[in-house]
């Protein structure tokens, strides 16, 4: 029903221009989506010894992972609310929650840095980002800032595939991907992109949203690849199947994965464990490279 709505309103004007508008909303008045009850997360991390850490990951939940590497806290692609989509007053239109966030914001230690990989709804959540504070340094694909920066936040910087940029003890570069980028239907020209996250001899790759493709070979070794591994039915041209995800971790030669983009949100027709299971199924006796299964799992290394 809501591919038969979007295709019929890629056609009319008034609903691409309501569609912009309502895309853009900040969630304040979503308050029937507070009725929502997610399942609680299966795992709560312990973050006790997080500042001690060289290297470490918690998977908040969908493509939100907290990561921690050369003394930095960075935070992907931040979705925190119970539902995502076009804001309609006092609801929002789109797919529920399933699993509660692993952690909420106020369990979140100081964040030093966001990366936001495109503009779709389940990875710019502007009612997310709202709640974030407005000095913390945020790093997304081109051309999608505006979405970003009229929130309020101090500094917005935009990185086409092969940029790089510098913040603090990190260096980031934004690699291609298989993906789009458009949020409301008609503007295709935002960008997309993963993220390579390096700083204290570590490097992590934020593959954020992709397809499969070859991009990654030449890219590695790295010490922990975060990969989607959910929505591929029917969507298979922009979002890796689980086998196809193994093959992209093996060509960046990643030491260990982290799948994410699963089990949270019900975005495609797959049912919501076999992502999870075929992944370990093409895993085979190297499965000890995949880690935390579960949302509010936390690893380090």
């Amino acid at each position: 029903m809501w591919r038969s709505f979007s295709n019929w309103a890629k056609t009319k004007p008034l609903t691409l221009r309501l569609a912009s508008a309502l895309g853009r909303s900040r969630g304040r008045t979503r308050l029937l989506d507070r009725l929502l009850t997610p399942a609680p997360a299966p795992l709560k991390p312990d973050l006790t010894h997080w500042h001690q850490r060289k290297l470490a990951a918690v998977w908040i939940g969908h493509a939100t992972v907290l990561l921690r590497v050369n003394g930095m806290n960075i935070l992907t692609d931040p979705v925190l609310s119970g539902r995502i989509g076009l804001g309609l007053g006092l609801i929002t239109a789109g797919p529920a929650r399933h699993i509660a966030p692993g952690l909420r914001l106020h369990e979140l230690p100081p964040i030093d840095l966001v990366l936001v990989s495109h503009a779709h709804f389940d990875h710019l959540d502007r009612p997310t980002l709202c709640r974030l504070n407005r000095h913390i340094p945020v790093i997304t694909s081109e051309h999608n800032a505006d979405l970003i920066r009229d929130l309020g936040f101090h500094q917005v910087s935009e990185l086409r595939w092969g940029q790089s940029l510098r913040v603090s003890q990190l260096n980031i570069t934004a690699q291609p991907v298989q993906h789009w980028g458009a949020r409301y239907f008609l503007d295709q020209h935002r960008g997309f992109a993963a993220f390579v996250i390096e700083g204290g001899g570590r490097r992590v790759l934020y593959a954020g949203d992709t397809g499969y493709h070859q991009h990654f070979r030449g890219l590695g070794p790295v010490d922990l690849a975060i990969f989607g591994i959910g929505a591929y039915d029917p969507y298979l041209h922009a979002h890796a199947n689980p086998e196809q995800v193994w093959a992209m971790a093996d060509h960046a030669r990643a030491r260990h994965i982290l799948p994410m983009h699963h089990s949270t949100f019900r975005l495609s027709h797959e049912p919501m464990d076999e992502p999870l299971a075929r992944l370990r199924q093409a895993a085979g006796r190297s499965e000890d490279r995949l880690v935390i299964h579960q949302v509010g799992g936390m690893w380090h290394d």
